[in-house]
């Protein structure tokens, strides 16, 4: 799950809005269940050296550090006993110690909730594959930079791993 709550174009906003209490219905299941919670954020620092290329395209800046809107969002906000992770680009694996948390928790299938859909999630939805985690991307608990980027990136994320797609109900529903 990561940041940057109530900032961003109207459409995503909409979205996150939709989105934030069907990954909160997600993290209910997985802390009932007592099975681990990894939150993610992104953070850059404030003299930007750390966004690399990630300006080029229709983000300007963003999630700054000490930026309010760059903590995790309140409605799903971490728990004592989760772990927590900040990243400093839209992939989780990338440059964190997320790969060496996984192995020692013995994880195989990582489930996905968050924004955004088509940058964040997509993005770490591939580095998984990549290195053979098992993919559950809870549909109705992410949200994307607009309604058609949101489904282009579902599709993507389908087309590496059939059954990867989910709802919160599908969650739910885990025995």
């Amino acid at each position: 799950m990561t940041g940057s709550w109530g900032i961003g174009p109207e459409e995503a906003k909409e979205q996150i809005k939709k989105m934030l209490p069907n990954a909160k219905r997600v993290l209910d299941v997985f802390r009932a269940k007592h099975l681990p919670v990894i939150q993610v954020k992104e953070v850059h620092r404030k003299d930007h050296v750390d966004f690399g290329r990630e300006l080029d395209g229709s983000e300007g800046v963003h999630l700054l550090e000490n930026d309010p809107h760059t903590d995790y969002a309140k409605l799903t906000y971490p728990i004592e006993g989760e772990y927590l992770i900040t990243k400093r680009r839209y992939s989780a694996f990338f440059g964190t110690d997320l790969e060496i948390l996984l192995k020692g928790l013995k994880i195989d299938t990582l489930y996905l909730i968050g924004c955004y859909t088509d940058v964040c999630i997509h993005y770490t939805a591939v580095d998984a594959h990549q290195h053979d985690y098992r993919l559950k991307v809870v549909t109705d608990a992410c949200g994307g930079s607009s309604v058609e980027a949101h489904n282009y990136a579902l599709k993507a994320i389908q087309y590496l791993q059939r059954d990867a797609l989910i709802t919160v109900t599908d969650v739910e529903d885990m025995t």
